[in-house]
């Protein structure tokens, strides 16, 4: 019975692809009748240098600054989340944070990607994650997810893609004298204001930004106020630029903890730990060079960060630590042509020294060390046609109090083909393998006598794209097949643990494997859609969970957006998102059921003030995202999502 559901389960997955290519396979038709927007060419840095994005052999989704505005998100996870369709996890500290899970990982998505934010690496080396929120959204130029495995150019992982963030600063773009002041009120006592401003006097650049946000949330103990400063400063001439900045975000947030399936259906915004609370704050520095030298574009990146985290009972510290940080990213691109044939190779070279100290009787402090040397080299031939070889080795070296010193060399490696079929359609292909290894926190809570492997992965994506007059289109099949998968599995006998069961472990091997859809289109000058379509399965493929599907993981995603400009200086965004039911538990007998969202928002533009009206979770629909515990086929330890919400703001341009 289970594998006929399966079945039919797959079978429908296939016809709602099929429909939805059927659907944008009109477009052309209507691109003859409408033809009335060009849309420009993508160039991306996911490639670690500025690279057209119609010849990478793999995906890479872009949203830019406008993108963003239009929306009116807060920050960078919804943005990640509406305009792109990435499914997330609300975060248990709040704030606005969403962990996200790009290709299917599940409970340990935010440990298979990796995060950079103006070419620096701002991965966690334990499970407390990247919280992504405390990046000022107003600072923000462009972000690109690069879809899949990343571990050439980026190192341990990167399995399950990249997400790459570019302030405006640090685009590089030509700098002039500009501000914005943005304020909003909104449910659940929502108070939000930001200010952003850039000076340039010749050469000379300065960027500043502030951010506060303060809201009761939609449960009972999760007020929470966030606040954010940035400066950056910079020096430009033809072909080089420096600089350095300095960024700090902070969150006081109150937790209002998990509800069993009694009390979420009884009371959603109750909170059963009323005396729980945490403190966030993050640094960050960065210096930065860039220059062009003949065939040569080199670039420097150096970062230093540090975290501080306290859980708070009763306003007492019960738990908390401090991390520090620093990263250096070295890299040059070297471009020649000989004939039709044009060749460039990147070389590179990563340093990381990473450190966490709990405080205490029963504190630690752990460290984790990196060096990486990697090298990708690009063939162009006269039609088109572009070979990618790359290469990757990387030493990391893990030391805690409790545990003994851990050096492990891996490496990585990446064949891809683009080939031009036409000048508006293109295939691509690459195959490749990555790597993670266990962090901090999974090293110190094992089996006994276990030594917890590498985890690595055999990747395979392969695609197309069009690009026609009004729009693209672009459909991805991705395989990626796992050995050692890291994890928590609660269901192994340990004797080491209170309960007699849980640890981290490496799973038997496991599959991941699905399709993606991408399309943008403008109906007209007036209208325009995009649709991102996920389709994918995460399962054991042997062992004790053979044929089970991985926790965690939705099986399908589906999220449209649109926008209408009626006249000029009124414009509407409106969002759809549909994310179907995924399991809670490990032998698949309990699950969060799916769920539709829709937001909307309108906008008048008045010279240089815009007044808007947005509303998230139109049809107030009643669901979460978070669930951990499956108690006799009854899913618990529940985190509940908020309802409908209406947000008023003012922003002024000059």
């Amino acid at each position: 019975m289970k594998s006929y559901e399966s079945s039919a389960h797959a079978v429908a997955q296939v016809r709602l692809c099929a429909s939805v290519l059927a659907i944008f396979a009109t477009f052309p038709a209507l691109a003859q009748h409408k033809a009335e927007t060009v849309l420009s060419e993508v160039v991306v840095t996911a490639a670690r240098f500025d690279t057209p994005a119609a010849t990478l052999p793999f995906g890479v989704s872009v949203i830019t600054k406008d993108d963003m505005a239009r929306a009116g998100v807060a920050t960078v996870n919804e943005a990640l989340s509406k305009l792109l369709g990435v499914p997330g996890r609300v975060d248990l500290y709040g704030g606005g944070d969403y962990s996200l899970d790009l290709r299917g990982f599940g409970g340990t998505a935010s440990s298979n990607q990796v995060v950079i934010v103006d070419g620096i690496r701002v991965n966690e080396a334990d499970l407390g994650g990247t919280r992504l929120a405390g990046i000022a959204v107003n600072t923000v130029e462009r972000i690109e997810v690069l879809r899949g495995s990343g571990s050439v150019l980026y190192g341990a992982g990167a399995t399950g893609g990249v997400i790459v963030i570019t302030t405006k600063a640090g685009r590089g773009v030509a700098r002039k004298n500009a501000g914005e002041v943005y304020g909003a009120v909104g449910s659940f006592g929502l108070r939000e204001a930001r200010a952003s401003a850039t000076l340039a006097v010749g050469r000379f650049s300065l960027d500043a930004a502030g951010s506060q946000r303060q809201t009761n949330n939609h449960r009972d103990n999760f007020k929470s106020d966030a606040q954010g400063q940035t400066l950056k400063a910079q020096w430009a001439t033809e072909g080089f630029r420096v600089g350095a900045s300095h960024a700090y975000d902070s969150l006081d947030t109150r937790l209002p903890g998990s509800l069993t399936v009694a009390q979420y259906e009884a009371n959603p915004r109750q909170t059963s730990s009323p005396d729980k609370s945490a403190s966030i704050k993050n640094t960050r520095q960065t210096a930065f060079a860039k220059a062009e030298w003949g065939d040569w574009q080199l670039a420097l990146d150096l970062g230093h960060r540090t975290k501080n985290l306290d859980s708070l009972t009763k306003d007492v510290v019960t738990y908390g630590y401090e991390i520090e940080a620093d990263t250096l990213a070295a890299r040059a691109k070297n471009e020649m042509q000989w004939g039709t044939l044009r060749n460039a190779l990147t070389v590179g070279f990563d340093k990381s020294a990473w450190k966490r100290t709990v405080p205490g009787l029963f504190g630690s402090v752990s460290e984790q060390k990196g060096e990486a040397l990697y090298a990708q080299d690009v063939v162009t031939l006269g039609a088109g046609t572009r070979l990618t070889v790359g290469y990757r080795s990387e030493t990391i070296k893990q030391t805690d109090t409790y545990l003994a010193e851990r050096q492990r060399d891996q490496s990585a490696s990446e064949l891809g083909l683009y080939q031009p079929v036409s000048d508006t359609f293109g295939v691509y292909g690459r195959l490749g393998n990555s790597f993670r290894l266990a962090n901090i926190d999974e090293l110190g809570f094992v089996l006994p006598g276990v030594t917890l492997q590498p985890q690595t992965s055999r990747d395979v994506e392969l695609g197309g794209r069009w690009k026609y007059t009004n729009g693209r289109v672009e459909l991805r099949y991705f395989r990626n097949t796992l050995t050692n998968e890291l994890g928590y599995d609660p269901t192994v006998v340990n004797p080491n643990s209170f309960s007699g069961f849980g640890a981290n472990v490496n799973f038997d091997p496991t599959l991941r494997q699905g399709v993606e859809l991408e399309t943008h289109h403008a109906l007209s000058k007036e209208w325009g859609v995009q649709l991102n379509l996920g389709v994918k399965e995460a399962t054991f493929t042997s062992g004790a969970h053979n044929g089970k599907n991985v926790p965690l993981v939705a099986g399908t995603t589906l999220a449209v957006r649109g926008n209408w400009t009626p006249v000029q200086g009124h414009a509407v965004n409106a969002g759809v998102a549909w994310v179907s039911s995924q399991n809670v538990d490990y032998d698949n007998a309990c699950s969060m059921p799916s769920y539709v969202t829709a937001d909307a928002r309108y906008a008048y533009q008045w010279r240089t003030v815009e007044v808007s009206l947005a509303v998230n979770n139109l049809t107030n629909t009643k669901y979460y995202t978070q669930a951990f515990r499956c108690k006799a086929g009854v899913t618990s330890a529940i985190y509940p999502e908020a309802g409908r919400a209406f947000t008023a703001a003012l922003r002024l341009s000059f």
